[in-house]
C-alpha cells in the first residue's frame, strides 16, 4: 500500500503542464494530436487557449504565459520572432484549405456566393482563414458583388454556427468537416475551393519558452504520427 501511495503521489509531483496558444482552426484536430502525444508523454498535461491568431499574438506581445504558439499562418509567428518573443524561428507545421459549406445549397459552387443573401466568413482582420476567403473571392472576380453580403465571425470555428442559424453559405476551414462535432448537426453540404484561387494557408508554430515539456510537444508536431493526423483532418502536409 505504501508503495502504491508513493507512486500515485509521485505522478502528481512530476506531472508538468504546457500552455498552448492555438488558432481556432486547430481545435478540430487538437484532441487527436494530444491523445497521440500522451502515449509517450503521460506525465505532460496540455492546456490550450483558442482564439484568432491576431488576438493571440497581441496577448503574447503583452507577455501572456504561453509555451507554444500555433498560428493559422506564418505572418504572426514571424512578427513575434522579429520582436524577439520566440525561442525558435517560425516553422510550417501544416497547410490549411478552405471550402464552401451550407445546409441549404446542395449544388455548391462559386455561383452559390452570388445567389446567397448572406455569406459567413472569419474576420479577415484577425483570422488568416478569413483573409484567404477574401483573397479567393477577389481572384474569382466576385468580391465586389458579394462584399455587402458578408457576415464576419470572430474566428473560423464560428462560421459553421452562423451557417447553421442564419447564413446561406459559409467559407470554412476544410478541417472543420472532419470534426466529430459536425457529425451531430445533421445534413450539410461541402465543396472544396480550387487552390488556384488562393494560397493554401501555411500554418506556423514557434516555441515561446525554454522547457523540456514544451520542446517535446513542439518536436512531436513534425513527427510522422502528427503528420498522419493532420492529413486525416484535411490539411496538406
Amino acid at each position: 500500500m505504501k508503495l502504491l501511495f508513493f507512486l500515485i503521489i509521485s505522478s502528481f509531483v512530476y506531472a508538468k503542464t504546457i500552455y498552448i496558444a492555438a488558432s481556432s482552426n486547430i481545435s478540430y484536430v487538437m484532441n487527436d494530436l494530444i491523445k497521440e502525444f500522451k502515449k509517450k508523454n503521460k506525465n505532460i498535461d496540455v492546456k490550450i487557449s483558442y482564439a484568432s491568431s491576431g488576438k493571440l499574438t497581441a496577448q503574447i506581445m503583452h507577455n501572456a504565459p504561453y509555451d507554444i504558439f500555433l498560428s493559422a499562418n506564418m505572418k504572426y509567428p514571424i512578427f513575434l520572432y522579429n520582436h524577439k518573443k520566440t525561442l525558435t524561428k517560425p516553422k510550417v507545421y501544416a497547410k490549411g484549405l478552405i471550402g464552401l459549406f451550407s445546409i441549404k445549397d446542395k449544388n455548391l459552387s462559386l455561383n452559390s456566393l452570388l445567389k446567397a443573401n448572406s455569406i459567413a466568413i472569419a474576420n479577415p482582420k484577425f483570422a488568416p482563414y478569413g483573409k484567404a476567403a477574401v483573397e479567393m473571392m477577389k481572384n474569382a472576380k466576385i468580391y465586389d458583388k458579394v462584399k455587402n453580403k458578408l457576415i464576419y465571425s470572430e474566428t473560423i470555428t464560428g462560421v459553421i454556427p452562423y451557417v447553421m442559424n442564419f447564413a446561406d453559405v459559409g467559407i470554412v476551414a476544410k478541417s472543420s468537416i472532419y470534426s466529430k462535432k459536425i457529425k451531430n448537426i445533421g445534413k450539410f453540404y461541402y465543396k472544396d475551393i480550387n487552390t488556384s484561387l488562393y494560397s493554401p494557408i501555411k500554418q506556423g508554430v514557434v516555441l515561446l519558452k525554454n522547457n523540456n515539456e514544451a520542446r517535446e510537444f513542439y518536436n512531436f508536431l513534425f513527427s510522422k504520427e502528427a503528420k498522419k493526423i493532420f492529413k486525416r483532418y484535411g490539411y496538406l502536409e
